[in-house]
C-alpha cells in the first residue's frame, strides 16, 4: 500500500486527475461544475475558497520550507557561489517569459490582458522533477541544477503574487498588514524560547498571517511563508531536494514530513477547483501564455546558464548547452503556479479561462524535452 501511494505521489496523479476531472466536467456540464466550485460547501464557504484560499496555504507552506532548507549550510543555495549560475538561469527564466509575454502582447493582446505577465514565471516543481528524471535519468547532475533553479523562481513567483496581484476589484488595505507582522514576532517570539512543536507556530503565528492578509486584500494563501521559515532546524541540511532525513526530527522537518502527503493527494482538489475552463476559451491569453512559457523561459535560462559560465560560474559537471536547454524546456511546465496565478490575474471568465489554459498546454513542454532528449541522444544516468 505505502508503495502505491507512494506511486500516485511521485508521478503527481491526484494532480492531474483533478485536471482531466474538471476539464471533462466544465465542458460536459459548466453549470453544474461552476454551482459545485463556488456555491457554498461548508457553511458560507465555497471548494473554491476553501482550494485556493484555505488548502493552499500548506502547498505554499511546504514550498518555503523546501526554500528555507536549501538555504541552510549544506543545502543547494548554500554558499552563494555554489549557486550563482543556476540563480542567472532563474532570473533568465523568470525575466525572459515576462518579456516575450509584454512584446507578444503589444502585437498581438493588448492592455486587458497585460494583468498576464505574471503567470509565466514560475514552474511545477513536482512536474519538473518527474519529466527530469525521465530525460536525464535519476542521477543526473541536471536534476539537481533544475530543481534550484524550479525553487528559486517559484520563491519569487510568491512575492509577484504578493506584491502584484490583489484583488482587482478590492482596494488593498496595507495597515492590515501589521497582524502578519505579529505572526511572524510570535513565531520568532516561540523560536526563541525554544516551542519544538511546529503547531503553535502555525496556528498562533499562522493564523495572525492568514488574518492579516486577508483583511488587507492580499491572497492569504501566502500566511505560512512568513512563517516557516521561524520554525526550528537543524543547523546544517544533509540531503537533497523531496530527501527526507529520518535522524531530522526538528519542527521545519516534521512539518513537512507530515503535512506533503497530505498536499500531494489535496492536489487534486486544486485541479478539480482550478482546471475548470471550456475548450472554446482558447483566445490570445492561451497563446501568450504557452509562448512565454516555452520560448521565454527556454531562451532565458539557456542565456543566463551560458552568460553565467562565461563569467566564471560554471555549470555541473556532465551539464553543457544541450542540457541546459532541457533544462529550460523542462521548466516551461508552469501548470501548478500558473494556474494559481491566472485565476488572480484576471476577473473577466474568458480571459481567465483562456490564459488557464495556456498553462494546461505548458504540459506539453514534457513531450518536447523527451523527443529533444531522444533526438539528440541526451545520455541518461540511472
Amino acid at each position: 500500500m505505502r508503495r502505491q501511494i507512494n506511486m500516485l505521489r511521485e508521478f503527481s496523479l491526484p494532480l492531474i486527475g483533478g485536471i482531466i476531472t474538471a476539464l471533462a466536467w466544465c465542458n460536459i456540464s459548466p453549470e453544474t461544475y461552476a454551482h459545485y466550485n463556488f456555491a457554498p460547501l461548508l457553511g458560507s464557504l465555497s471548494l473554491h475558497f476553501i482550494t485556493n484560499d484555505l488548502f493552499m496555504v500548506l502547498f505554499f507552506g511546504i514550498a518555503a520550507a523546501e526554500i528555507t532548507q536549501s538555504c541552510l549550510p549544506g543545502g543547494g543555495l548554500y554558499p552563494l557561489r555554489k549557486a550563482v549560475n543556476p540563480l542567472l538561469a532563474t532570473l533568465g527564466g523568470i525575466v525572459g517569459p515576462v518579456l516575450v509575454y509584454l512584446l507578444l502582447n503589444d502585437v498581438f493582446g493588448g492592455a486587458s490582458l497585460e494583468r498576464g505577465w505574471g503567470i509565466p514565471t514560475a514552474t511545477d516543481i513536482a512536474l519538473a522533477w518527474l519529466v527530469a528524471r525521465r530525460v536525464f535519468g535519476g542521477r543526473h547532475p541536471a536534476i539537481p541544477f533544475l530543481l534550484l533553479l524550479a525553487v528559486a523562481d517559484d520563491a519569487i513567483g510568491l512575492a509577484i503574487i504578493a506584491i502584484f496581484y490583489p484583488d482587482p476589484t478590492v482596494p488593498t488595505v496595507p495597515h492590515w498588514l501589521v497582524f502578519t507582522v505579529c505572526g511572524m514576532l510570535v513565531a520568532l517570539l516561540l523560536r526563541r524560547y525554544r516551542v519544538q512543536n511546529y503547531w503553535p507556530y502555525l496556528l498562533l503565528g499562522g493564523g495572525l498571517s492568514w488574518a492579516g492578509l486577508f483583511k488587507a486584500h492580499l491572497h492569504p494563501a501566502l500566511a505560512l511563508v512568513f512563517i516557516v521559515p521561524f520554525l526550528p532546524h537543524e543547523p546544517h541540511e544533509k540531503m537533497h531536494f523531496f530527501e527526507e532525513d529520518p535522524q531530522d526530527s526538528s519542527p521545519l522537518a516534521l512539518f513537512e514530513h507530515e503535512w506533503k502527503v497530505i498536499v500531494d493527494f489535496g492536489m487534486f482538489l486544486f485541479g478539480l477547483s482550478n482546471a475548470g475552463v471550456m475548450f472554446t476559451s482558447i483566445g490570445t491569453a492561451t497563446w501568450l501564455v504557452l509562448a512565454a512559457l516555452v520560448i521565454g523561459k527556454t531562451g532565458g535560462i539557456f542565456l543566463m546558464g551560458w552568460l553565467g559560465k562565461k563569467l566564471g560560474y560554471p555549470l555541473p559537471a556532465h551539464v553543457g548547452n544541450r542540457e541546459l536547454l532541457l533544462v529550460g524546456l523542462i521548466a516551461g511546465i508552469g501548470l501548478t503556479v500558473a494556474l494559481f496565478v491566472a485565476g488572480e490575474a484576471f476577473t473577466e471568465p474568458h480571459i481567465q479561462g483562456a490564459a488557464k489554459m495556456g498553462a494546461l498546454f505548458s504540459a506539453g513542454c514534457a513531450v518536447i524535452a523527451w523527443l529533444v532528449g531522444k533526438v539528440t541522444r541526451q545520455n541518461r544516468m540511472p
